[in-house]
């Protein structure tokens, strides 16, 4: 198996409200197809689609409780931060954790999309971003 993501699906309760909010937050979907909803995220796909319907596809029991998985967009300031916490808050987006100083020296906060799906926003002077924005593991 190759070493790579090519889609992310989170198990959403209602499509038009999720995509709404992602819309709130800047994003543009890429194609919607049989009640899902595709976004280009760099090289992978973020897909939305009803919790029912995945649950039934990856024959798994949902106990609709938070899956042990974070999504994490890094970002190339602590402003960068900041700012998209706001718009997150403004997107009616349940702030868990404001931003501030994180144990590895960086800065961070998170907040919770409409589903339950946490989001870390963060900055790592240790890890900058490439030119395009990509987040590359260092040596």
């Amino acid at each position: 198996m190759d070493q790579r993501l090519s889609l992310i699906t989170l198990g959403v309760a209602d499509i038009e409200r999720s995509t709404a909010f992602y819309r709130h937050l800047g994003w543009t979907p890429a194609l919607v197809v049989e009640e899902t909803v595709f976004f280009q995220v760099g090289p992978l796909a973020l897909v939305l689609w009803g919790r029912d319907k995945l649950a039934a596809d990856i024959a798994v029991q949902d106990g609709g409780g938070w899956g042990g998985i974070t999504l994490a967009h890094n970002v190339g300031s602590e402003g960068e931060v900041d700012s998209l916490i706001d718009e997150a808050r403004a997107a009616e987006a349940r702030i868990t954790r404001e931003p501030g100083r994180t144990f590895y020296g960086g800065y961070a906060g998170v907040f919770v999309d409409p589903d339950g799906h946490p989001w870390e926003i963060a900055f790592n002077p240790r890890m900058p971003l490439a030119p395009d924005g990509s987040f590359v593991v260092p040596e």
